[in-house]
């Protein structure tokens, strides 16, 4: 279960030969075979065969100096429109888009790192996007550290697997 929702929605045990859930609301043993962790730090990768990964904390971590200014969030209900793209710069007050006719804003200067899909149905408060101070565009087209730590966890999960 890779769905990143930060909790156990349907995932159970027995649904294949090999469960493997990532990041918070699994239990190793329980819910699934394998959970791996996905908090920075670390325990970043790991993989627990027993137990649970380090509860969510609600708290972005922080990428270039910045936390949770970086992520954006609908200010209001309403579908979704953007006027900038991934690997756009921007500078502090830019409208990055719309959500119900509510301009989303460019929180400080950096590079739009993550949207989501246009002409989405989003709830107030409902995460949409989120900027990177680090203004490497690069960054927006490969493959993260934290991504490849994760991977690698995954991937040690399915070889030293004992069916």
């Amino acid at each position: 279960d890779a769905r990143v929702a930060k909790r156990n929605i349907d995932t159970h045990i027995d649904q294949a030969p090999l469960v493997i859930a990532l990041g918070p609301g699994f239990v190793a043993g329980q819910d699934c075979h394998a959970v791996i962790e996905t908090k920075r730090g670390h325990w970043l990768g790991r993989v627990i065969w027993q137990g649970a990964a380090i509860p969510n904390t609600g708290i972005p971590g922080i990428i270039g100096g910045q936390g949770a200014e970086r992520v954006l969030r609908a200010s209001r209900a309403g579908t979704v429109s953007w006027r900038r793209a991934i690997g756009d710069r921007v500078q502090a007050g830019d409208v990055l888009g719309h959500v119900a006719g509510t301009a989303v804003l460019a929180p400080f200067a950096g590079v739009i790192r993550g949207q989501i899909a246009e002409g989405n149905q989003v709830k107030a408060g409902m995460k949409i996007g989120d900027v990177d101070a680090r203004a490497a565009v690069e960054a927006c087209f490969t493959i993260s550290d934290k991504a490849l730590s994760i991977g690698g966890g995954v991937l040690e999960a399915i070889l030293t697997h004992r069916a």
